[in-house]
């Protein structure tokens, strides 16, 4: 499946319905997910492997992985609600592997080291007051789970991802940037639709 139709398939799926501010919650847009499985998918981390979606939110990078041929995807999230609607969306998409729901914290995931091949994310942005440094832990996750991971950050986030995940002996292999469409969700938004500057990173952990 090409990105394009990837990014099609995805359109129209439900984004939170009652979003949490202290979790810095945002759906991934339909297009940014297609660009980033097509992209991990160019680079063989993503058919016939384990792909888990840490913080996946209400499923759209989990189910945008599930329509690339993996073995096996899991989406593992801590807000239970969130969770429902990916289990529904998952039924609007019908993706040929099923995904694997499971409920727990992402910066401490139930699972074993090295059990996943691929991690992908859009972690907090760390941009709210109080919630700084957020996809530290997340990026800290990832390094212990599995072998290469692509995530979502902050325009501007570059050196300080590159000057981390080399501190945990990874590195940056690949760096995009892209643009995030957020919907008006928080009461602190004073417009309809904002259009953020992101960068999407690939990392080798071994």
């Amino acid at each position: 499946m090409g990105k394009r139709a990837l990014a099609e398939r995805l359109h129209g799926l439900s984004g939170f319905r009652d979003p949490k501010i202290e979790f810095e919650q945002y759906s991934t847009p339909p297009d940014l997910a297609a660009h980033l499985l097509h992209l991990a998918d160019l680079q063989g981390d993503v058919a016939g492997r384990t792909v888990l979606d840490l913080g996946t939110g209400t499923g759209m990078l989990a189910l945008a992985a599930a329509c690339r041929g993996p073995a096996r995807v899991l989406g593992l999230e801590r807000d239970a609600d969130a969770l429902e609607v990916a289990r529904e969306n998952e039924r609007a998409v019908a993706p040929v592997t099923p995904v694997d729901w499971l409920r727990g914290d992402a910066t401490r995931p139930p699972l074993a080291d090295g059990s996943v091949s691929t991690v992908v994310m859009n972690p907090p942005f760390g941009a709210r007051t109080g919630n700084e440094g957020a996809d530290r832990a997340f990026l800290d996750a990832a390094a212990d789970l599995c072998a290469v991971s692509y995530s979502i950050h902050n325009a501007g986030s570059q050196s300080f991802v590159e000057s981390f995940v080399a501190d945990r002996g990874g590195e940056v292999t690949h760096a995009f940037a892209a643009t995030f469409d957020v919907p008006r969700l928080y009461d602190h938004h004073d417009r309809d639709r904002e259009e953020l500057d992101v960068e999407l990173f690939r990392i080798a952990w071994d």
